[in-house]
């Protein structure tokens, strides 16, 4: 599937809440492939902007992420720098943020979560199990590493080009447990990179931060605010957003008025609506300022955006709750 908005973005990852804010002009390309077995679902993404992706795992899976080559640049996960070769362990339930260069690609997989943890308490034991977890990235011997990388290109591969290939139960089923073996291998065998105590409390604080911007999603916050909601200076408070955003946090909340702006000019009718009235209830009052900088991000000015057809880009990808193996294809509805 493809995808050309970012307001698209939530609901387009299997088990998985995703926002993606482009921080450069362009047009978004984001290219996403799915790829079911039977309990192990597998993606691969190739965006050509580049971003913060901030993403949440939803209960009932255990998934893991990484770069699909072992050479490369980083990427920073959560303020850690992630080489290639190393694994990302999306933590339930919390949200995380990715800051990535322009032409990105990234790979992910999934089980459930009981499979994953007998899995792992099998090969190395449920004492290890619970410590391996809790860290946020591993970095597996590179032997192991490669054959998970080719296997999972070749899962690409086949469900692009051949997906009858994948209809075979007995295929299906040896392909996914040689998967699930290595993914296991790889997070047993890795040595776990340890978090420092000021990232774990730069974690913190932007948590609170992130919670603070749930509760008003929908309206214009100020830095004065988010200093009371999180406790902090806005000496601590830079410190954590530069570490975990890679911008300070009045240019993160102008960002995110600004797609909120956008959102709301998609949604609201022209013949009703005024670009000046949107605009003032998200806190911009320099109206020509405003529409220089939203063309600079999105292209075209407000006007443009409000006399396109309302739509409410809130909307959902048809998939089934057991992927077929073949590339899902997103459908709107």
């Amino acid at each position: 599937m493809r995808i050309e908005d970012p307001l698209l973005c939530p609901s387009a990852v299997q088990g998985m809440e995703t926002n993606v804010f482009p921080t450069k002009r362009g047009k978004l390309d984001l290219t996403i492939e799915q790829i079911g077995l039977d309990r192990l679902w597998m993606s691969r993404y190739e965006v050509n902007l580049p971003q913060i992706a901030r993403f949440a795992v939803r209960p009932g899976r255990r998934s893991i992420s990484f770069l699909p080559q072992l050479e490369g640049p980083s990427i920073q996960h959560c303020g850690m720098d992630v080489a290639p070769g190393d694994i990302v362990i999306d933590k339930l339930d919390v949200l995380q943020h990715q800051r990535t260069g322009a032409n990105h690609r990234y790979c992910g997989m999934s089980l459930p979560d009981d499979e994953l943890s007998a899995a792992l308490a099998t090969v190395v034991g449920a004492d290890f199990l619970e410590k391996q977890l809790a860290t946020r990235v591993v970095r597996p011997r590179p032997e192991l590493m490669s054959r998970l990388l080719k296997m999972h290109q070749t899962a690409g591969e086949l469900a692009r080009t051949t997906p009858d290939v994948l209809e075979s139960p007995e295929l299906r089923r040896g392909f996914e447990q040689q998967m699930s073996y290595l993914m296991v291998r790889c997070l047993a065998e890795g040595a776990g990179i340890e978090t420092t105590a000021g990232r774990r409390r730069h974690d913190a604080i932007i948590a609170r931060l992130e919670d603070y911007l749930a509760e008003n999603s929908d309206r214009a916050i100020y830095l004065t605010e988010l200093c009371a909601a999180t406790n902090v200076s806005e000496r601590t408070l830079r410190s954590a957003c530069e570490e975990h955003l890679g911008m300070a946090p009045i240019r993160y909340l102008t960002m995110r008025r600004m797609y909120l702006v956008r959102r709301a000019l998609l949604r609201a009718d022209a013949a009703k609506a005024t670009v000046t009235h949107i605009v003032t209830n998200y806190g911009f009052w320099e109206l020509g300022r405003f529409s220089v900088a939203y063309r600079t991000l999105f292209g075209e000015l407000p006007s443009e955006t409000l006399r396109r057809p309302a739509q409410d880009p809130d909307v959902h990808l048809i998939r089934p709750t057991t992927l077929p193996a073949e590339v899902i294809v997103g459908r709107l509805h």
